[in-house]
């Protein structure tokens, strides 16, 4: 048996959309499957516990990285894998897993069954795939995930234009802040701070390649600190992290570690696959091949 979580508003309805596709080719095929559908906030994380109680091959996330993110947190410790079927609008984790976007392709490919384990990160309870953005880019989840463009550039396709857009909007009154981390023990110090990213995977905001040699199952993040530039610097370099040539701006740090802790001056918002967890100081931990990916 396979079990499906759908959440039906990804992408602005288009989690609906590729299921309804889905389930025909299921029917097809004559595969054995379940599905439940998402009606809340963290609704696919109780979905997915109750299914991995269950006997089954697979529980496959139909919906974008704040799917996956809540289904994997149902799931951890229960050695059964993960499928994901894209249909968010930024698909960070399927794009660095080389999951296919084309949802035939995707399902074929939970069908095959083959399975690989992959790092995750820890923030208290919460377990994050992803990237965790702290400081700017924690505030540009917020008003991105909030933003009535977002929704319009999702139904044009183009959803991976929010990102930018509320980057944009962000910046006109964002502050940098003073920051202390901790990386395995040692102290750094880094002075108007824009952002920390702590990367599992290369890319996040719809195939931004923050830290673009980030690997997910290295059992180490590769971290990236922008500091000590103006706003202008910064806007000037937004565009080059697409593509990853950021990082030889020399207002960019980049270093690898297992532990990171973080403190600033004032309290920040922290993200993590795009969903809003909490605000510094917080304390960040790899968990080795924690996830079970099929």
């Amino acid at each position: 048996m396979y079990y499906f979580v759908v959440n039906k508003i990804s992408g602005n309805g288009n989690g609906l959309k590729v299921w309804t596709k889905v389930e025909k080719l299921l029917q097809e095929k004559q595969v054995n499957y379940q599905v439940r559908f998402t009606e809340r906030p963290k609704h696919a994380v109780e979905i997915a516990k109750e299914f991995s109680s269950e006997q089954c091959y697979a529980v496959v996330a139909i919906g974008g990285d704040g799917t996956v993110h809540d289904v994997a947190n149902g799931l951890i410790g229960s050695n059964i894998p993960l499928g994901i079927i894209p249909a968010g609008s930024g698909n960070d984790l399927a794009r660095a897993l080389d999951i296919p976007m084309d949802y035939k392709k995707a399902l074929e490919r939970i069908l095959m069954g083959k399975q690989r384990k992959i790092d995750i990160g820890r923030i208290g309870e919460e377990y994050c795939i992803t990237v965790t953005g702290i400081g700017f880019d924690g505030k540009v989840a917020e008003v991105s995930n909030t933003s009535k463009y977002k929704n319009w550039l999702n139904f044009v396709r183009l959803g991976n234009l929010s990102y930018g857009l509320s980057v944009l909007h962000v910046l006109l009154n964002y502050r940098p802040v003073n920051i202390q981390l901790k990386v395995d023990g040692k102290n750094l110090a880094f002075f108007n701070v824009w952002l920390i990213a702590i990367a599992n995977i290369p890319n996040y905001g719809g195939g931004i390649r923050i830290c673009p040699d980030a690997c997910y199952n290295d059992g180490l993040f590769d971290i990236c600190i922008v500091h000590n530039m103006t706003k202008w610097e910064l806007l000037r370099m937004f565009p080059k992290a697409y593509k990853g040539k950021h990082v030889l701006h020399p207002g960019v740090t980049m270093i690898k570690g297992k532990q990171v802790e973080v403190t600033s001056e004032w309290p920040i918002i922290v993200q993590s696959d795009g969903e809003i967890l909490t605000k510094t100081p917080v304390n960040v931990t790899i968990q080795k091949k924690a996830l079970l990916i099929i």
